[in-house]
């Protein structure tokens, strides 16, 4: 390579870094994801200073099994520590392991759900619901959720996992792949992908699992209600269910 060219090279790359850095640094201090801009409960809006704080959460009782119409369901609460070593467990997460992908602001579930129904299941997490004794009413975490506010929270120079999907041969004019020279940041979004309870259908005869995330309620709740709502069933010849349902687990709350 020549002079002048090697010149151009480390301009060309210097300012598709740059740019770079500059995305990932929006996280800190600049725009925010339209996701974050949502207020962390529903309720009354005076209520709002006092939910996602860090707290040390004991829910009482803290795994609970309910079934109906055939369908099984557990939930236990996902406290730090089982989390710490279901994240740390290589065997299910490989070269991903290692990191617990939620936030100590949260308020975390896991579920199993086992179908002996003789029917299809469908559902859609993205509706359940936390309830507090408080009046207040709370969101089920995205997986596209929890990744925005990872990136808001990361220190200048963070790259998005966006950007770095986008980066290739030729992007930002620079004739190499910039993604494979700076790195995928991408192990809080693997192990959320992997470890989220998901929505869609569950067939008869299927045991399925996952976790799911809420803020964490209001620091002076004493009573919780998890609402897994919208399971429908039933369905007709045109995907249409013809029933629903919810199923709620209550739970006295300490800290």
């Amino acid at each position: 390579m020549g002079d002048g060219m090697a010149r151009w090279f480390r301009s060309a790359l210097g300012t598709g870094l740059a740019v770079l850095i500059a995305a990932g640094g929006m996280g800190c201090g600049g725009r925010k994801s339209a996701l974050l801009l949502e207020r962390q409960a529903r309720g009354p809006i005076e209520e709002e200073g006092a939910v996602a704080h860090q707290l040390a959460w004991v829910l009482d009782p803290p795994t609970q099994t309910k079934t109906q119409d055939d369908i099984e369901i557990i939930v236990q609460h996902a406290a730090p520590a089982y989390l710490f070593r279901l994240f740390n467990n290589k065997q299910l997460f490989g070269s991903y392991a290692g990191l617990n992908p939620y936030f100590p602001e949260q308020l975390v579930f896991y579920i199993k759900l086992a179908n002996h129904s003789g029917k299809v299941l469908r559902m859609d997490p993205t509706q359940f619901l936390l309830l507090d004794d408080r009046g207040n009413q709370y969101q089920s975490l995205s997986t596209d959720y929890n990744n925005a506010l990872a990136e808001s929270k990361a220190p200048v120079g963070t790259l998005t996992r966006g950007v770095l999907d986008d980066a290739h041969p030729g992007y930002f004019g620079v004739g190499v792949p910039v993604g494979k020279i700076i790195g995928k940041p991408q192990q809080r979004y693997a192990l959320l992908q992997m470890a989220t309870f998901q929505g869609g259908r569950v067939y008869d005869g299927v045991t399925y699992d996952g976790l799911i995330a809420f803020w964490s309620p209001h620091q002076e709740a004493r009573r919780v209600k998890l609402v897994l709502s919208g399971f429908k069933t039933d369905l007709n010849a045109n995907d249409i269910p013809q029933r629903s349902y919810d199923v709620i687990f209550e739970f006295a709350v300490r800290h």
